[in-house]
């Protein structure tokens, strides 16, 4: 097992601080599955549906052609953030919701983009105007209890998640979520028990499975990490995922090392 102080002097990095993704599926017009905190790949595509620069490009000509058209509006502004343009997207998403006021499709999309820009309790805030007690939405919840996992509110967060699976029982994004909830407070063993409770719902979505390998490898057993991201993919694929999973996990007594993380590989 890894000595603890290198548990600690990863969960206090800017890599691990990078890491944490922050997802809202189901929310939007362009992603196709919930997004999830934590997974490892470091290089996605721009965009799950495959859109090119020049779709994107032709996007944004539609916004541009009327910023109030809501449809155009989100799809652009979640295309920028797909893309890694958070700024631009929060830029966008933000005059469309002041355009269209009370419209939750966009205020979801405005919080996400907040979230990922790195503005959590903004984000946390217009999430809770994206949906209401009456009628909550298992998937802002989720991404609620993110927002205060990045704020160290650990025990608030789970509070969330809790609420989330009781819409969504045993829906693996969330108990990814949780799971990674565990692993910023240190408890590895439990991050790993409720991370393999995503993987037995979940084990096709790369990004529950990275989550779990991750865990695993911060414990020091990484022959069982490594089968686990590897499982089922291309080679090519399965050896950038044992690439990045190592890149991750080495830590020395030089400190943490800043690695910039892109987007969660989506499956």
């Amino acid at each position: 097992m890894r000595h603890p102080s290198v548990v600690s002097r990863y969960m206090g990095s800017a890599a691990f601080a990078t890491i944490l993704a922050i997802g809202l599926a189901g929310c939007q017009t362009v992603a196709r599955s919930p997004d999830v905190t934590g997974s490892l790949n470091a290089r996605a595509e721009a965009d799950p549906n495959g859109l090119s620069r020049a779709d994107i490009d032709a996007l944004g000509e539609r916004y541009r052609a009327n910023p109030r058209d809501t449809a155009a509006a989100l799809q652009y502004g979640q295309s920028l953030r797909l893309n890694g343009q958070r700024q631009q997207a929060v830029a966008v998403l933000e005059q469309a919701t002041i355009a269209n006021p009370g419209n939750k499709p966009l205020l979801a999309a405005y919080g996400r983009a907040l979230a990922d820009n790195g503005n959590f309790q903004q984000a946390f805030d217009i999430l809770s105007r994206a949906h209401s007690p009456a009628n909550p939405d298992w998937r802002i919840l989720s991404v609620q209890g993110t927002t205060l996992d990045q704020q160290g509110k650990h025990e608030d967060a789970r509070r969330y998640y809790a609420s989330a699976l009781k819409i969504a029982p045993e829906e693996p994004s969330v108990l990814s979520n949780l799971g990674m909830s565990y692993v910023l407070s240190k408890d590895l063993p439990k991050a790993e028990q409720v991370l393999r409770r995503a993987y037995q719902r979940g084990a096709s979505d790369a990004r529950v499975r990275q989550n779990l390998g991750l865990v695993i490898g911060l414990q020091g057993r990484f022959a069982e990490a490594e089968a686990i991201v590897k499982a089922d993919l291309p080679p090519d694929q399965a050896e950038a995922n044992v690439a990045y999973l190592k890149q991750m996990l080495s830590r020395d007594d030089r400190g943490p090392r800043t690695t910039a993380v892109a987007e969660p590989s989506r499956s």
